[in-house]
């Protein structure tokens, strides 16, 4: 990376500002257009440039009086300038990362059985509150997540917790109950609440393997005496949902994927208690990540968003 003002091979310096100068040149062919871009005159950008190649040695451009053309030098070293002024960006953009938290881009990963009924409530909250924050989202499986976490593609996860996750940081965020989701027209469609014991000889439909939910609802299952119908094995929660509503058979769905279709869509959601089948949705981020003022603040907004919605 070139520093603000690197040297060249006869001891000049190469300023910055010189390399914005050629680059607006390169991109509008123009020498009054590129120091209009550059809120500049124009013989303050044209004699700079003519600096800039006596401190180079080599004669970047043809100036004729109807257009500006590049040499091979020139075209290379505006390629280079190109990715000098891109990488003093990313420093600049590194360094606001300290100094400005809530700034700058945040990758964030989320598990499908959270992501589209979370996002929903959560993303215009954060966009108001951090409106120097630009966020991009990944959804994939927990696996997936905790690798590209470790390896630095992505910033942070939104998941749900489980054992194997000591070594990264976590920041709990809700305690999310799993509603029993049966057809409207079942013996239990108006029953206020259930209790797990009832469920015993019960069998429920599941998500297929990889669902850090399919585990966690089994663990209260088997504990419970209630067991799994292997005829079929869902993708998705909506896949689950539909097969309910057909009277194929009863499922633990996530509070926050009920939201407002208790009783519609041909489903009903009972509480279920003594005791009550939940899992902790945490934001996850590697434990010497200089970005954890932001994530401390983000886990601030949504637990106090998430405490009005459960």
């Amino acid at each position: 990376m070139m520093a603000a003002n690197a040297h060249a091979d006869n001891g000049e310096d190469v300023n910055l500002r010189d390399l914005e100068y050629l680059v607006a040149l390169a991109e509008e062919r123009h020498f009054r257009k590129a120091a209009e871009k550059c809120f500049v005159s124009q013989p303050t950008l044209s004699g700079q440039l003519r600096k800039l190649e006596d401190e180079l040695g080599v004669v970047l451009m043809e100036r004729t009086s109807r257009k500006v053309l590049f040499t091979p030098a020139g075209d290379a070293i505006t390629a280079q300038a190109r990715r000098v002024l891109a990488e003093t960006k990313e420093l600049r953009d590194t360094a606001r990362t300290f100094t400005e938290p809530m700034s700058g881009e945040l990758h964030i990963g989320l598990i499908p059985t959270v992501g589209p009924y979370l996002l929903p409530h959560i993303i215009p909250v954060l966009k108001q509150h951090f409106p120097e924050l630009h966020i991009y989202l990944y959804e994939a499986q927990t696996h997936t997540l905790l690798k590209q976490l470790a390896d630095g593609d992505l910033d942070c996860l939104i998941l749900a917790q489980l054992d194997s996750m000591d070594n990264f940081g976590s920041l709990p965020l809700y305690d999310e109950p799993m509603m029993l989701a049966l057809p409207t027209e079942h013996a239990w469609a108006g029953r206020e609440q259930i209790a797990l014991n009832e469920l015993q000889g019960e069998k429920l439909l599941m998500l297929e393997d990889g669902h850090c939910l399919r585990d966690q609802a089994m663990g209260f299952c088997f504990a419970a005496g209630i067991g799994e119908d292997n005829h079929f094995q869902a993708t998705s929660l909506e896949t689950l949902r539909n097969m309910v509503a057909a009277g194929s058979g009863l499922t633990l769905i996530p509070q926050l994927a009920v939201g407002l279709h208790n009783g519609n869509l041909g489903v009903n959601y009972l509480p279920v208690v003594n005791p009550e089948p939940h899992r902790t949705i945490s934001l996850l981020y590697r434990i010497h990540s200089v970005r954890r003022p932001c994530f401390n603040e983000m886990a601030k907004v949504i637990r106090q968003l998430i405490k009005g919605l459960l």
